[in-house]
């Protein structure tokens, strides 16, 4: 389950004919936005773009293979893929002829795809290159039902996804009633994905969503959307992300261009390549962007370097809705003019809109972004709604800092006696797949999904506070949100990530995982040497600079929850090494068992 996404949009077009299922996206936009470039992605340096009409051929070409090969409406397919053009083919050619989609993060370990490829009752993977077919080799021959197994490059020994046109080509005149039939009788309400859950905790759950609840979601955003068909985005969070996927969806209803970044370590060079209007990201790339502005800085000298910092400070000053006044404004056009303009510029020098999703953002990204021009919009929903309940709208009156926004249309959202976020509508999922007691526990018999989230409403705008098992008790019956007090310690620059403790202690302490590339800068900086990190951590001018960020932390907290005592470690915590979910949240009990020790030594 999970959580904070951020969301950005504007003009809804008039429709022409109805869209209630996934794959009537592609009649709809021939229709109403025949466009060359509905696609595209890098291919040996070049970007290749994808028509409308393209998109049409090659998802009926999918279609006709699947059938031939014996597919049936039911029937489940997992892929495990990087963010490409041809994802959407295979997407809508499963949809169209009932088959369900199930897309598997590429970066999970061996006993999750295992887990899943089982769980699924998968009869077929596609798998992107030979890379990803390596990683998922054992998974594939210790799964029950896969039989088939396809790749989008040529990989030796398996179809390919040409193979699969090809078949298609030589089968469609044999298909193509078919399919109209099949494809007559899908209904909105029919299963059309499983999508597994990152989970911070155990094995990971199979969400059923209809047709009905990604297309719902993904309209009732499009309403508020600043972007058009005249428009192009950059892709590079994970498809097989709920999010991701709705807003996928979402682009095309609005007939907005989608390019495929080629990796992660090249978002600024797409974003400048294609000249980027929007994308949708995660706190963790802006906050690699801000640390990329501020060394920036860092490497200037003399008058320039005061403007430069005269400028990042004033950004952090922003809010929204001229609410900073008439002589801020006026400082503003000058920053802007002078240094504003070449971040932008460094970012394609078009984008308009960043939704960030994930995970909470740090407020001081979301006035920095703001105050250079790009609106960046903070929203929040889970897997199993779809994704999203409530977002931060792009006009006046529309953005609070802090909050997730205002409730989407067509979706109830209450707050329960406990504090827990409830929510009702066309949104909420169908259930877990073969599990209809986890199901039961967080469906109500009224309708209500409990997301286990803590929360508030105040002026409309939804505020999250905490998630509801996460919260504990000290000792001294006092309640400590760790979240809450997470996400403020990473607002320092110092601090990568942090894992708050303290459950029946007497107070709280944390083990902090520090932001080495500052903290390289500013020990040489200082003159303090160091052989590696392990020595940096026990430096003792080290140790004091940190409790002096910890310090400036728990100015904002109550004193039951403020900081007593912290451990650093050296250890990076990502989702391959476990401490981190795939969306990069905190895997509180590995965090617990890998620190154990430390914990021991703090609460001694």
């Amino acid at each position: 389950m999970k959580k904070h996404v951020v969301l950005i949009f504007f003009n809804h077009p008039t429709q022409k004919m109805e869209v209630t299922r996934t794959f009537d996206l592609v009649e709809y936009i021939n229709l109403k936005y025949p466009k060359e470039d509905i696609f595209a992605g890098k291919i040996n340096n070049e970007w290749k773009k994808y028509s409308t009409l393209d998109y049409r051929e090659y998802s009926n070409l999918i279609s006709y293979a699947l059938l031939e090969l014996g597919f049936k409406k039911g029937d489940k397919i997992v892929t495990v893929t990087h963010n490409q053009p041809e994802w959407n083919f295979i997407d809508f050619g499963m949809a169209q002829i009932g088959v369900v989609h199930v897309p598997v993060y590429p970066n999970i370990s061996e006993e999750d795809y295992t887990h899943i490829f089982n769980h699924s009752d998968a009869k077929a993977i596609f798998v992107s290159d030979n890379i990803l077919l390596k990683r998922v080799q054992n998974s594939i021959k210790a799964s029950q039902q896969i039989i088939n197994v396809f790749s989008i490059s040529n990989c030796d020994g398996i179809r390919s996804f040409n193979d699969l046109i090809n078949i298609g080509k030589q089968t469609a005149e044999k298909h193509a009633n078919e399919l109209e039939i099949i494809r007559d009788n899908i209904s909105k309400n029919d299963l059309v994905t499983i999508i597994y859950t990152s989970g911070t905790t155990g094995l990971s759950k199979g969400v059923m969503l209809s047709h009905n609840n990604l297309v719902v979601n993904a309209i009732s955003s499009s309403k508020i959307q600043p972007l058009n068909n005249k428009h192009r985005v950059l892709s590079f969070l994970p498809l097989c992300h709920v999010y991701e996927r709705m807003i996928n969806y979402h682009y095309q209803y609005l007939g907005i261009s989608i390019y495929y970044a080629e990796n992660l370590g090249t978002i600024a060079i797409n974003l400048r390549e294609i000249n980027a209007h929007g994308m949708c990201s995660v706190p963790r790339v802006l906050e690699n962007i801000f640390d990329k502005i501020n060394s920036a800085g860092k490497d200037l000298n003399g008058f320039k370097k005061k403007i430069f910092y005269w400028a990042l400070n004033l950004a952090l000053k922003f809010e929204v809705d001229g609410k900073n006044g008439w002589f801020y404004s006026q400082k503003l056009k000058l920053a802007d003019k002078l240094v504003y303009s070449k971040w932008r510029k460094s970012l394609g020098g078009n984008l308009q809109i960043i939704i960030s999703g994930g995970s909470a953002i740090q407020i001081r990204l979301l006035k920095l972004f703001w105050a250079i021009k790009i609106m960046t919009i903070e929203g929040y929903g889970l897997t199993e709604t779809s994704p999203v309940l409530s977002c931060n709208l792009p006009r006046k009156g529309g953005v609070k800092f802090g909050t997730v926004g205002k409730i989407l249309e067509n979706i109830e959202v209450e707050i329960a006696p406990d504090g827990e976020i409830i929510s009702r509508g066309p949104c909420v999922m169908l259930g877990y797949y073969k599990d209809d007691v986890a199901t039961k526990e967080v469906i109500d018999k009224n309708g209500w999904f409990h997301t286990g989230d803590i929360g508030k409403i105040e002026n409309g705008f939804l505020t999250i506070t905490d998630r509801k098992k996460e919260i504990f008790k000290n000792s001294g019956g006092k309640y400590v949100a760790p979240q809450l007090i997470e996400n403020k310690c990473k607002e320092s620059n110092f601090i990568e990530q942090v894992f708050i403790v303290g459950e029946n202690e007497k107070y709280t302490a944390a083990v902090i995982s520090p932001n080495f590339n500052h903290l390289h800068f500013w020990a040489a900086k200082h003159k303090q040497h160091f052989r590696d990190n392990h020595e940096l951590i026990l430096n003792t001018k080290v140790l004091e600079r940190i409790h002096k960020e910890i310090v400036c932390v728990n100015l904002k907290l109550s004193p039951h929850e403020q900081i007593k005592k912290f451990k650093l470690t050296t250890d990076e915590w990502t989702p391959q090494s476990g401490e981190l979910s795939p969306t990069l949240k905190l895997r509180r009990k590995v965090l617990f068992k890998k620190y154990d020790h430390y914990v021991k030594e703090m609460f001694l």
